[in-house]
């Protein structure tokens, strides 16, 4: 039996599927998501919902074939629906999205896997690789170019580089009168970057190009694996920094800017995100005192479980690596080096999450 049954009811219209399930659509989500409404070119939405009454609803509706033909009062001949579309588009149901990959948090003795920029060069490597990106929030490129722009043409495959203040790419090096602990010879503590910034950049590329000093480790820290302990054995710890906005600020002679959000969120998923853990850039705590003693008796359980060495991935990147991480949820940092026994320099830039997943997106639709 492949018949499919067609009611208008009160205010909804409902099909009743060949395997006994039945799909609701109220008249004004069909009327909103009549294809007909669309720009040809665009695909755009053209419909005006104060065009129709609110309690607008067809005068009759059939399936043809394919389609679930309507009739509305005010329009001329019947508009199509496809029914594969419908049920897979039915309100109520969140439509599939390939970008929608689970985080996953690193397993004991985790190291990200060195991965081939050829990798990067095709679409099925590139779409492999930013899935797994995805789900553990890093890795590391090998045998880029010897050019300092070969990491950026790798990065703009995925999408646009983000500006900041530091620039559309920024060189990570020892230099007099420095403006951030990155440009300094000192060790640099766990972090995640720019928490002042209104919309904290998603994916950050470092690139070696020299690290040929004494010391200069990178170091990262799953910030999942992180806050997972912190829920579990510090549950008021947990619920003060997800729910306490503090503020962060970076000022030089150019540009101050400020934000003030919590240390984490949760996504949609109850996954921790969006994390801004970043002790050199957060300016002065303004909480009132009862809830700054909290705020800091909750940082510091964060900070004690972040300073056990068990959490460390250490990597010494080598010329024409590059590390790539999920900069709102992996913690980075490096030890000190020496400038006196070699030259240490990195390449940086960001590409934000809406361009990661946008072009999974799109290679998943080329891939089929």
């Amino acid at each position: 039996m492949n018949t499919i049954n067609v009611a208008l009811e009160q205010r909804d219209l409902v099909l009743q599927w060949p395997d006994g399930a039945s799909s609701r659509f109220p008249y004004i989500w069909l009327r909103d998501n009549d294809p007909a409404e669309l720009h040809p070119d665009t695909q755009e939405r053209m419909f005006e919902l104060l065009s129709v009454a609110d309690d607008t609803r067809p005068a009759a509706a059939a399936v043809e074939g394919a389609d679930l033909l309507l009739q509305w009062p005010d329009v001329a001949g019947p508009r199509r629906l496809q029914l594969d579309w419908l049920r897979a588009c039915q309100p109520g149901q969140v439509r599939t999205d390939p970008a929608m990959i689970a985080p996953e948090p690193w397993p004991d003795g985790f190291s990200p896997e060195r991965v081939p920029a050829s990798a990067f060069d095709t679409d099925t490597g590139l779409l492999a690789q930013l899935q797994d990106l995805k789900r553990r929030g890093l890795t590391i490129v090998t045998g880029l170019a010897d050019d300092p722009d070969s990491g950026v043409r790798l990065g703009q495959r995925i999408g646009f580089l983000r500006p900041t203040n530091f620039g559309l790419t920024f060189d990570v090096r020892s230099k007099p009168s420095p403006n951030n602990l990155a440009y300094t010879a000192g060790p640099l503590p766990l972090h995640t970057d720019l928490p002042n910034q209104e919309l904290q950049p998603g994916l950050q590329f470092l690139h070696c190009l020299v690290n040929g000093a004494r010391g200069g480790d990178s170091v990262y820290v799953d910030g999942l694996n992180l806050l997972r302990d912190l829920r579990s054995q510090y549950p008021d710890a947990f619920d003060v920094l997800l729910n306490t906005p503090v503020p962060f600020r970076f000022h030089d002679g150019e540009a101050d800017i400020r934000s003030r959000r919590s240390v984490f969120d949760l996504d949609p998923m109850g996954f921790p995100s969006r994390l801004s853990i970043n002790s050199h850039i957060m300016d002065v705590i303004d909480l009132e005192p009862e809830l700054a003693h909290r705020w800091y008796a909750g940082m510091r359980r964060l900070k004690q479980l972040l300073a056990d060495p068990d959490r460390l991935v250490t990597c010494h990147l080598q010329p024409g690596e590059m590390a790539v991480f999920d900069n709102r949820r992996v913690l980075h940092g490096r030890t000190g080096f020496d400038p006196s026994t070699g030259d240490r320099h990195f390449r940086g830039f960001y590409v934000d999450h809406g361009e990661l997943d946008s072009r999974i997106r799109v290679l998943s639709r080329m891939m089929g």
